[in-house]
């Protein structure tokens, strides 16, 4: 690796490619490289290869939206990683003075909505993933086991993605569990790439980098995913298995903080689980 976060990642996507893939021929010839080299890459993206050399190395920071355009049409990349691509390059030209990390508060028009969704599943993360409000329901479907009102104290808050990886409820409520992480990995992903001086985003990564054998392979793959509506099929000790569609929902108001509902179709099975589960917890829950 380069060291370079743009050249990293594009040394990543290069490897995952192989000429088969871009419709190159190989004649036989042994390679040393299983993906693309960067000759090739750079013919199917119409540059010089001493300029996408440079690109990579870190050398030559100034790529144009068009050559990074080119570029991801050449390594395939859907929406998300083109996005990816183009904030990675910008995000290698100078920059402000870093600001001091700051409390995240709930978005009060997020915390009126939240409120307003009743016994739907609902949770406000913040940009670093940490529950910054949640309603009784989403406490009882995806908290089961941390206090209600642990959101409230930025001391106290739980991590979403921290505990994907490391609290066993998280891992037992997920079926596909390795889904959900290279979600939470994808996304985190991204969101580092549009704050690159994050300190306290920066820690979290590095922290379960160190400490979790799962994160640290799943964040080498350099894959990103912007969570938008992904189904999830569940077991929950309380009502057990049940599928739920979970959606984000990001605020105009506060970009970084984004609303997650978890629902079910009406009359399905899943649809009655959440009911019983509100039934269940109704008299011990109470709204953060």
């Amino acid at each position: 690796m380069t060291g370079w976060p743009l050249g990293d990642v594009l040394q990543a996507w290069r490897a995952r490619m192989t000429p088969g893939d871009a419709g190159l021929a190989t004649y036989g010839d042994r390679r040393r490289v299983t993906g693309l080299r960067r000759e090739e890459l750079a013919l199917l993206a119409g540059v010089s290869a001493s300029y996408y050399t440079r690109l990579e190395q870190g050398q030559s920071r100034n790529a144009s939206p068009e050559v990074l355009d080119a570029i991801a049409r050449a390594l395939q990349l859907n929406d998300a990683e083109r996005a990816h691509l183009h904030v990675l390059s910008a995000a290698g030209q100078p920059r402000r003075t870093t600001r001091l990390p700051y409390v995240e508060r709930t978005d009060p028009p997020l915390a009126d909505l939240l409120a307003a969704l009743g016994d739907v599943p609902a949770l406000v993360l913040g940009r670093r993933s940490d529950v910054l409000a949640w309603n009784a329901s989403g406490h009882a479907l995806l908290g089961f086991g941390i206090a209600p009102e642990a959101p409230a104290d930025p001391g106290t808050r739980p991590n979403m993605a921290e505990l994907v990886f490391t609290d066993t409820f998280q891992r037992d409520l997920y079926v596909d569990w390795p889904a959900k992480a290279r979600a939470v990995v994808g996304n985190l992903r991204l969101v580092a790439g549009e704050h690159p001086d994050d300190a306290v985003l920066a820690a979290l990564i590095g922290r379960l980098s160190m400490r979790n054998a799962d994160f640290a392979t799943f964040w080498a793959d350099r894959s990103v995913q912007a969570c938008a509506s992904t189904d999830y099929d569940l077991h929950h000790p309380l009502v057990g298995r049940l599928t739920t569609t979970q959606q984000s929902l990001r605020s105009l108001n506060s970009p970084d903080q984004t609303l997650i509902t978890c629902t079910a179709p009406a009359g399905t099975a899943s649809a009655e689980a959440l009911k019983l589960l509100t039934l269940l917890t109704a008299p011990t829950r109470t709204a953060a």
